[in-house]
Formats: C-alpha cells, structure tokens, sequence
C-alpha cells in the first residue's frame, strides 16, 4: 500500500479522539469521525455507529486509506479485523499487551502499516526511550516514567482520572514484562516502589504495565535493565494496592473504575510529566542521559485541552503524518521504539512537543 493517505476514520470521539480527529483535520486530512451517538459540536463530520459490529466498520472503511482506533482497547480487535480485510492503514492507542501481540501475528500479510500503541505511554515515551539509547556504544539500563497529575491534587490519594478508569484499573492489575539482570521476566504491577524529584517536586513510581510496549521484544539481549513505571503523588500507591488487593476489587474491574471515577473525576488543570533516563557506555565512559519534560494543557483550534488529552491525540496523528510522508514504512507493524525522535518532531503536529523543551532538575533515589 503506497499511495498517500487522503481519507481517515476516527473511531471514538472521546477526550481524546476529538481531538485527534481535529488535529488530523489541522493537517490536511479529509476525516470522518464515527461513535455510538451522533455529533454536531466538532469541527469533522460524525456518524453513529455500532463500534462493536464488525461488518459494519468494514463497509465504513471502504474509500478509506487509513483508521484510527480511539476505542477502549476491548474493542480493538474487531477493528483490526476490519482494517486487515478493508486493506487500510491502522493506528491505535492502546496499552493491552495480549492486542499488541495479536496484532503482530498478522502485520505482515497486512497491506498497509499496523500501528498500535501510539499514544504517552506506550508510544512518545517509547521514541524517547529508544532515541537515548541509540546514542550509547554499550547499555546497561533504560528507565521510563510517565505520570499524568491533577496540578492541584486534593485528598490521600491526589489523583484525577482524566484518563479511562478501564485502562487506569487494567495497567494496575496485569502483569508488567520488564528486562531484569539480562532476562526477559513478567512481574506485578504496583511494585519497586521509588521516589522521583522533578523540579522539587517529589513524586512516587511503581510498576504498571503495558508501558514499554514491544521495546522488552526489542532490547532482549543488549540491555541489563528495562522497566516502565507511573509516576503519582506520594501515597497513592499503597492506597490502590489496599482498594484492589485488601478491599478485593480487582475481582470486579468494571465496578472498581465505576468508584474511583466517581470518586475522583477528571479535571481540567492537569500536567504531563515524561521522564526518560538511560545509562550506559559511550565514548569509553559510564554515562547517563535524561529527558524530562513537563506538558501542560495546550490551546488547540482555540479550545484548552488538557495535558493527558493532548499529549496523547499529537502522538497518534505525529506517527500518521509519518507514514504519509514517508517517513515510516507503508506496511507491517511498527513499533514506536524503531520512529526516530527528530524526525517525529518535525511532524506539523510533533512540533506540540517542542514548546517545552527545557530540561528540569531530576533526582532519583530507590
């Protein structure tokens, strides 16, 4: 599949695929949005669908050149389906490891690019990850952390959930795949428990899973170390540990999002924060090399979207952009660790990240 991607389809039209069907539009796209109800308040046309009926999604795809999941990841499959019988580019956001590796069973007989993956974490933090360490002769450790906070937090456990509370309970529960002392293992979530500082700020991480995407695939045998946490406010942790394990909630998943979204619902004063480090050998030398950034929320198509939205949506369309102009390979499955950081940059809808380029002051600690 070579010809240049024209029409696209946005399934969702959440937080975050609005947005990204405004961001695909800013970039010269003809974009159709489709979601369980119709709307008339965005600046792409919707229609209403069934998102779960697979048929459907295929005959919506005919004329398309590409789609693009925002749907909660237990719905991606049937629209990988679609996309492999409909011949279309496919991109999505998704942080379910057992999607991703399905996907990569048939990404080779695909005809156009299978593309999950591609939002914060799995996905921007990843081409950071990966543009670090490819300026090291010898590897020893590659640390990524992400954290999406409320600026303002209030209450113990000062969270907000301006993301899915399925895909916050699931990276929670599921097992993590991490490089420990050379092997590849799968350890819990909501473990290694460490303590950050970002420009005084002191935050909490621990494991959660999904993060790395395929970069365990990617990096088994040239690295020591390889592990993925969020980043919180101090306590949250042993506070999710004691709702899901103590209070027994990770036995009702559906029920423990429908809590804690009620009990912590989004806000609009968010913050991003991306702190990616890598040590290793370079120039004969033990050295460690940093990026961390801290993404507020952005005015877009003169509306303020917040940090998580925003962030998310210019990564997924950034790596569209991509395979349209080149930059990326026009089928098979891509993997956000092999996207070059520069190039990814100076996308018109990369170029976001770039309004923050000022390092901060980092200190880790175990």
């Amino acid at each position: 599949m070579s010809q240049r991607i024209n029409n696209i389809l946005v399934l969702g039209m959440g937080k975050v695929g609005s947005l990204v069907a405004t961001l695909l539009k800013e970039s010269g796209f003809n974009v159709i949005g489709v979601d369980q109800h119709h709307r008339d308040d965005l600046s792409v046309k919707v229609q209403a669908a069934d998102l779960s009926d697979v048929a459907g999604l295929a005959a919506l795809m005919k004329g398309k050149e590409a789609v693009v999941s925002c749907l909660p990841y237990h719905l991606n499959l049937g629209v990988v389906d679609a996309a492999f019988k409909a011949g279309v580019h496919y991109f999505d956001l998704t942080e379910d490891v057992p999607t991703t590796k399905a996907i990569q069973k048939i990404a080779d007989k695909a005809k156009g690019v299978m593309a999950p993956q591609c939002g914060l974490a799995p996905g921007f933090i990843g081409i950071v990850g990966a543009n670090l360490a490819k300026q090291f002769q010898k590897l020893r450790c590659i640390e990524l952390r992400v954290g999406a906070l409320p600026q303002h937090p209030k209450g113990l456990m000062g969270y907000a959930f301006n993301w899915s509370p399925d895909g916050v309970v699931n990276e929670y529960l599921n097992d993590c795949e991490v490089i420990q002392g050379g092997k590849l293992k799968t350890i819990p979530s909501m473990q290694e428990l460490e303590t950050i500082v970002i420009n005084g700020l002191k935050l909490e991480a621990f494991t959660t899973s999904g993060g790395l995407g395929t970069m365990c695939e990617t990096y088994a045998g040239k690295v020591s170390e390889l592990n993925y946490k969020t980043m919180r406010y101090p306590g949250h942790c042993e506070l999710m540990r004691f709702f899901f394990h103590e209070l027994l909630m990770r036995d009702d998943r559906k029920l423990a999002g429908e809590i804690l979204i009620n009990a912590k619902p989004p806000v609009n004063d968010d913050v991003v924060y991306v702190h990616a480090a890598v040590e290793g050998r370079k120039n004969d030398r033990l050295s460690r090399e940093e990026f961390v950034r801290a993404y507020p929320p952005l005015t877009i198509a003169g509306q303020e979207w917040r940090a998580i939205s925003w962030t998310t949506a210019a990564s997924i369309v950034a790596v569209v952009e991509m395979v349209n102009n080149g930059k990326l390979p026009s089928k098979g499955f891509i993997k956000q660790e092999e996207i070059d950081l520069d190039a990814f940059l100076s996308t018109r809808t990369g170029g976001l990240y770039k309004q923050f380029e000022t390092d901060r002051d980092v200190r880790h600690a175990a």
